[in-house]
């Protein structure tokens, strides 16, 4: 069975809401995409002594009502499209 695309469930998600609300297909459109996706890059001196970087995303959807909310994810199998799907929630 293979792991259905987090970003791809929320897109449902937001499909399925905005016909209960009848949503402007115009509002709808933009609110599929995050303004923007940081991707950050973090050293970090390990107890052995070595320097591992660890990289991180940040997505930032809508900024209408005052800053960006959220946080940056740390994983080794971290993926763009799973911090998109975070910022939904």
């Amino acid at each position: 069975m293979s792991e259905r695309n987090p970003y791809q469930m929320a897109l449902e998600q937001l499909d399925k809401c905005a016909r209960i609300m009848n949503l402007d297909p115009n509002i709808h459109e933009i609110l599929k995409y995050p303004k923007r996706v940081l991707c950050v890059y973090v050293p970090v001196r390990m107890d052995n002594g070595k320097i591992k970087v660890f990289r991180g995303f940040r997505s930032q959807h809508n900024d209408a009502l005052g800053p960006f909310k959220g946080g940056i994810r740390y994983h080794p199998n971290v993926t763009m499209e799973e911090v998109w799907h975070y910022q939904y929630g």
